[in-house]
């Protein structure tokens, strides 16, 4: 029996690399296009969703890290965790000037055809990795899997509410509708970095 069990967790290990990797992969360059997309568009909405990419891939790393590891390091899992946490008030008050300096008229956000590209693909693809590592931490009991996951969901809804405010302005040429997307996304750029201070690793309390 113990034989057996150990056939499957040194499965279930390695399909978490696997996941894993994946995420790291995507959120390199879900990152890198979407601040790409966002310098060039003058876009908050972008700005806030690719540094909060920036960040949730500094949380693959750790998480991919730990089960290569031999033994968990769950005293620098919570060290990147609250450094995860300060870049995300940080990042939370970048855009909140850039937001605010927008609709006050001193930047004007463009159409970024790219910039919503990146968007619908984070929509489509991160709900499928948070399924994935659900399931995965359901088997093996892993909080900073289940973590990861709920990074991932809320990655998600992140880019709908980017994406919202990129096709208003792209479509109807409403300028206020990006900075206003990346507003209401800050909310949960500051719950997900208070979380991480306070160095929470599941969403069951």
């Amino acid at each position: 029996m113990a034989s057996v069990l150990q056939v499957v967790s040194s499965d279930a290990i390695r399909r978490i690399q696997r996941v894993q990797t994946v995420t790291i992969a995507w959120m390199s360059v879900e990152a890198v296009v979407s601040l790409f997309a966002a310098w060039r568009a003058r876009s908050p909405a972008l700005l806030a969703f690719g540094g909060d990419s920036a960040i949730e891939l500094l949380s693959a790393v750790v998480v991919l890290w730990r089960f290569r590891a031999s033994a968990a390091h769950e005293e620098v899992e919570r060290r990147a965790a609250r450094v995860a946490g300060a870049l995300l008030f940080a990042l939370a008050a970048f855009v909140a000037v850039t937001s605010i300096t927008s609709l006050l008229g001193y930047s004007e956000p463009k159409p970024t055809f790219l910039g919503i590209a990146i968007l619908v693909a984070a929509a489509v693809i991160m709900p499928w990795l948070a399924r994935e590592k659900r399931r995965l931490s359901g088997a093996i009991g892993s909080a900073a899997l289940r973590a990861d996951a709920a990074q991932s969901v809320l990655c998600a809804y992140l880019s709908l509410i980017a994406l919202a405010g990129l096709a208003i302005n792209a479509i109807w040429h409403v300028k206020w509708a990006d900075p206003t997307a990346a507003l209401a996304i800050l909310p949960l750029i500051v719950w997900e970095g208070r979380e991480a201070m306070r160095g929470k690793t599941c969403d069951c309390c």
